[in-house]
């Protein structure tokens, strides 16, 4: 409704009366010098009641923008946006600029220059001009300068410039103390410090189109450090498109004096110590979740025999035996030591990088995380529900290594349990881990310390008292049940991973994510079917090729991919909006369930056509009936077709040519090629 709603406004300019802005181009010199930089000003005259935009709209309306023709040599700087006014719009805040605005620009010329000479301008403004609806303007403009040995100034131009760079945002002061930071409890939050202001800035205008205003469910608190804002982001514009996460930050900060925010790279707020009863919780959780690792089928039922070795080494001698026991822990935590020192480092980089690697929300806004994070969920379920087998030439809890003499060997076999008991961990530790890799060192270590101590504890008791073996439970099939039943939670686990990633992709990407986990799952059943050690050579070889190639393939198809937003949401006055500028129209008519639409889709839209479509100015709609549309199936009917896909090219003033039901680059390059 929301959509609908927009698209009716955005139209509605048709029946409205068009007045127009007056746009002037000045420049501050009367002759300019060889290689001296120089200002150049466009003023924009408003209609009374109507406004332009800032850099950011705040929406999805455009701002003004320059096209320079310039001479060979010469540069165009960026456009030095004066500071906006805060709108109430529609879909929240918008930055507009009443009345006159003023836009500086400073023009390079080259060196090569020389006296006598004269330096062309042609200029090409565009801007958009909204009140109750929106025009789009645009006004050209040729400005011939003479070239002398000094720079001359306009002096009837001198208060005028002067009046535009008062309402320039200042640099702020010590800009190498700002800091722009993301928050570790809210995915959403974003903070920027910076040094103390004699004055609360009352707003702040990003320039990232991801960030709301100060305004906007933000605030602003003074600290030792100076201020700091709290700003939250927008995740979807006007037409519910999603917003990029982007990983800087600037924009203005609006007070009695207005200031601008550099460009400041989004890094993580370093991590905080969490209060002893908060520690007490993570350290209990992970300390239970080492126990029941000791219920995996690959470890509890080694644990009596393992005990019993220590007695057969010790000679029934319970200082020796428990000796054993300790020798055994020992190299359990120098496992945990190793793996969780490998964590700390990678985490420690990730931050070092700003990358948003911490915290257990946050990190699920980067499309690597969570297809990583999928695909290893996927893969340990498959392995728990016993399609394959990872480790099982380490069961015996230490291999050849167990079978030295000594404490070297329950050495080895405490690393070797670790090795195989920890890929069954995550249905038990994901939220104990996840507020874990955020702490500091200090808390850090001592949480998978806490898990070693759980997963060594039955060996630790049963060491110092051997007896107590006979009172374990027979192993049996129930550990195999066991097992079986936590591959669920990873499941679902999966599954919410897929859901969070398809949102990333669209949904019109979400078939070849699917198709892409049904090869890797493939490829676990190879694996586990026939890379066994009883079969021959050359079934084992032809089952790790076919596993590799199936991995692979699944890889690829899941793996994220830079995408290009090329259809736009179809209505029949979107159509003749397009046609009546002169834009030719391609409409898909299409839908989620229509397979034929989408292998058309993955196939037909190469590079080539979507660059010759570009060339032509082919505007792509999308008339999804995905569910019931009446306005679609009427537009079908009128073009005599009742099922789809139905692709159609329109051509302002020529009739509709309907293309073939399946779609090639050949066929669309031909198809196309008919735009004049």
């Amino acid at each position: 409704m929301r959509v609908l709603f927009f698209l009716l406004f955005s139209v509605c300019f048709v029946l409205a009366e068009k007045p127009a802005s007056k746009a002037t181009l000045i420049s501050e010199v009367t002759h300019i010098a060889a290689g001296k930089p120089f200002t150049v000003a466009l003023q924009l005259a408003h209609p009374e009641q109507w406004h332009s935009y800032y850099k950011n709209s705040g929406g999805i309306e455009f701002s003004p923008s320059i096209e320079w023709k310039l001479p060979e040599g010469a540069r165009a700087g960026e456009i030095q946006w004066p500071a906006p006014k805060v709108k109430e719009g529609f879909f929240g805040k918008s930055f507009i600029y009443e009345g006159s605005p003023i836009f500086l620009i400073e023009i390079t010329p080259p060196t090569s220059l020389t006296a006598g000479e004269t330096f062309p301008l042609q200029v090409l403004a565009k801007w958009q001009i909204c009140k109750t609806s929106c025009l789009d303007e645009e006004a050209e403009f040729t400005l011939d300068l003479p070239v002398a040995d000094q720079e001359m100034i306009a002096a009837d131009q001198t208060r005028f410039f002067q009046e535009a760079r008062k309402k320039i945002p200042s640099s702020l002061a010590q800009n190498s103390l700002i800091q722009a930071f993301t928050s570790k409890e809210k995915a959403n939050t974003f903070f920027v410090q910076f040094p103390p202001m004699e004055h609360l800035p009352q707003d702040f205008i990003p320039n990232e189109p991801f960030i709301k205003s100060l305004s906007e469910g933000g605030s602003v608190t003074q600290n030792e450090k100076g201020i700091l804002l709290q700003l939250e982001r927008k995740q979807k514009d006007a037409l519910d498109s999603p917003i990029p996460l982007g990983k800087s930050i600037s924009g203005i900060l609006l007070g009695k004096s207005n200031y601008q925010i550099p460009l400041t790279p989004l890094s993580t707020a370093p991590a905080e110590s969490i209060s002893f009863a908060k520690l007490f919780n993570v350290l209990w959780q992970m300390f239970i979740g080492g126990l029941i690792l000791n219920l995996m089928p690959c470890v509890f039922p080694v644990i009596g025999l393992k005990i019993m070795g220590f007695v057969q080494q010790a000679g029934e001698n319970r200082r020796s035996i428990a000796l054993h026991g300790l020798s055994f822990s020992l190299g359990v935590f120098a496992s945990f030591t190793l793996l969780s020192g490998l964590l700390f480092v990678i985490r420690s980089a990730a931050l070092k990088n700003g990358s948003e690697l911490v915290g257990w929300g946050y990190q699920l806004q980067n499309p690597w995380v969570v297809v990583s994070l999928l695909l290893l969920m996927f893969i340990m379920a498959l392995n728990m529900f016993g399609i394959f087998e990872i480790g099982t030439s380490a069961t015996s809890i230490g291999g050849n290594l167990q079978n030295k003499s000594g404490h070297s060997g329950s050495f080895f076999s405490g690393i070797l349990a670790t090795v195989v008991a920890t890929p069954c961990s995550a249905p038990f530790l994901g939220v104990a881990i996840g507020t874990a890799i955020a702490l500091p060192a200090i808390q850090f270590f001592p949480a998978f310390a806490a898990m070693a101590l759980g997963l060594s504890t039955p060996y630790l008791v049963l060491s110092f008292f051997p007896h107590l073996v006979s009172k374990l439970p027979r192993p049996g099939a129930w550990m195999e049940s066991f097992k079986q039943g936590m591959s669920f939670l990873l499941f679902a686990t999966a599954a919410y991973l897929l859901w969070v990633y398809a949102g990333m992709r669209g949904q019109e990407n979400l078939l070849p994510i699917l198709f892409g986990l049904t090869s890797i799952a493939l490829a676990a059943w190879i694996y586990g079917r026939w890379n066994l050690p009883f079969k021959s050579r050359s079934v084992r070889s032809i089952s790790l090729l076919l596993t590799a190639i199936f991995a692979i393939s699944g890889a690829y198809l899941i793996m994220p991919k830079p995408a290009e937003k090329v259809w736009e949401v179809w209505s029949e006055e979107k159509v003749e909006e397009l046609l009546e500028k002169g834009a030719p129209v391609f409409i898909d008519f299409t839908a989620q369930w229509c397979l034929t639409c989408q292998v058309n889709k993955k196939v037909a839209y190469s590079d080539e056509v979507l660059r010759l479509a570009k060339e032509k100015g082919i505007v792509f709609l999308k008339a999804d009936k995905t569910s019931a549309n009446p306005a679609i199936e009427e537009k079908l009917a009128e073009l005599g077709r009742t099922a789809i896909p139905v692709n159609v090219l329109l051509i302002p003033d020529q009739e509709p040519i309907i293309a073939p039901e399946i779609l090639t680059p050949s066929i669309l390059i031909e198809l196309f090629k008919k735009v004049p």
